[in-house]
């Protein structure tokens, strides 16, 4: 059961990876939701919860909702350093304040996350559903590349994480 626990999300990734981009129509024309892989991100940072851990975390442009800015984005974290290593798998709704074309974009956003630490089965606990939000923003260096910082309060607002990282995005 372990096994299939664990294979499901790389399951889900290359699903989302090898599956052409899924569109609604609008009544005029124009796509209103889309489905797909169109871009990832790699970031990381730190957890100031308790002594703090190093974070790692990649996450997935999914497609958007009812509008090209919002988007669907589910991510995978890694905490490590100071205590047990920390595992949360999210799924978040992102709403982007400003269009992709500009220099910097603004957004916000919520999501569950799926919990879980190093010697789990010993916390009863452990594995947790978190209520989380984003704030960030990216800055476009390049065509299809911009630089983003994150600040996630996780748990409800019990932990708090700043990210930095790199993101890409494909053309529509």
């Amino acid at each position: 059961m372990r096994t299939v626990s664990r294979c499901m999300p790389l399951a889900a990734v290359a699903i989302l990876a090898l599956a052409p981009p899924v569109r609604a129509q609008e009544p005029g024309g124009g796509p209103s939701s889309a489905l797909g892989l169109y871009g990832f991100s790699a970031r990381g940072g730190v957890d100031f919860t308790d002594s703090g851990q190093a974070v790692v975390s990649v996450a997935l442009d999914a497609g958007h909702l009812f509008t090209e800015r919002l988007r669907l984005r589910p991510s995978a974290d890694l905490g490590f350093l100071s205590g047990d290593n920390t595992y949360l798998a999210s799924f978040e709704v992102v709403y982007r304040v400003l269009d992709d074309r500009e220099v910097a974009v603004p957004y916000l956003g919520t999501g569950l996350g799926l919990w879980g630490r190093t010697a789990c089965g010993s916390d009863p606990s452990c594995p947790g559903i978190w209520l989380q939000f984003v704030l960030g923003f990216e800055v476009r260096i390049r065509d299809r590349i911009s630089w983003l910082m994150e600040y996630h309060p996780v748990d409800a607002f019990r932990r708090h994480r700043i990210m930095v990282g790199l993101t890409t995005r494909r053309g529509n």
